[in-house]
């Protein structure tokens, strides 16, 4: 009998499955751990930055902002303060929409 017919077939994912597949609920997040000690204060900072444009990025995409053209700075601080963080900066939403840009 060859290998391949004495692997077992995968789950279905969501495309493949005849009804919809039920994620595994409640979500829990991954437990956080502290950022590595002894950088240079400009690289928390810029990590900081990059995870608040991505949580921006995906709300923007939640609520219908596919294209970075549609992401005007008035547009990503209104989506900050629907998902409670703070106003982002220039920089941050500049950075918002190069990952809306460059994600595709």
């Amino acid at each position: 009998m060859p290998a391949a017919a004495l692997k077992p077939k995968p789950l279905p994912t969501q495309s493949t499955a005849k009804r919809p597949v039920l994620l595994d609920l409640p979500y829990a997040p991954v437990e956080k751990r502290p950022l590595p000690a002894g950088r240079p204060r400009e690289w928390y900072v810029t990590h900081n930055r990059r995870l608040k444009a991505m949580r921006l990025a995906i709300a923007l995409l939640d609520s219908g902002v596919y294209l970075a053209d549609q992401a005007r700075n008035e547009r990503i601080r209104s989506a900050a303060l629907a998902i409670g963080v703070h106003p982002p900066s220039d920089t941050t939403c500049h950075m918002v929409r190069a990952l809306m840009r460059y994600s595709r």
